[in-house]
């Protein structure tokens, strides 16, 4: 049982890990689109391109999020210290860039909000100075 259990397991990391290159392979080829479309379509504000960039860490954290299903995975069946450490550096990265994410897709909506009200957008960068 054990045996079959392992084959089941390694055939679904497998799929998991093609499911992910899937999704940043794709997300990539959008970003790229995006990025040359903002470029060749300026606009004032660099807004266009920010939201590009909003777009791609998305499918980013959804290819690292495949990326850990499969590490965890892999690490129930064989847990070495090589496959803890995979597992723990790509839990660290998705952590980072999904708090990354949310912090910008709130600046995001703040600005959308204030332009909406008319009023001028809020720069946390700039407070203080």
């Amino acid at each position: 049982m054990k045996a079959l259990l392992t084959i089941i397991a390694e055939q679904m990391i497998l799929v998991i890990h093609v499911m992910a290159f899937v999704v940043v392979a794709f997300g990539t080829l959008r970003a790229f689109a995006a990025s040359i479309g903002a470029m060749f379509n300026r606009t004032p504000s660099a807004h266009r391109f920010h939201h590009g960039y909003v777009q791609y860490a998305r499918w980013l954290v959804a290819g690292l999020t495949f990326q850990l299903a499969a590490d965890i995975i892999a690490t129930a069946f064989s847990p070495s210290w090589e496959q803890i450490g995979h597992l723990a550096a790509v839990s660290v990265i998705r952590t980072f860039l999904n708090y990354f994410l949310e912090r910008d897709m709130a600046a995001i909506e703040q600005r959308e909000a204030a332009a909406a009200n008319g009023a001028p957008p809020h720069h946390p960068s700039t407070d203080g100075q």
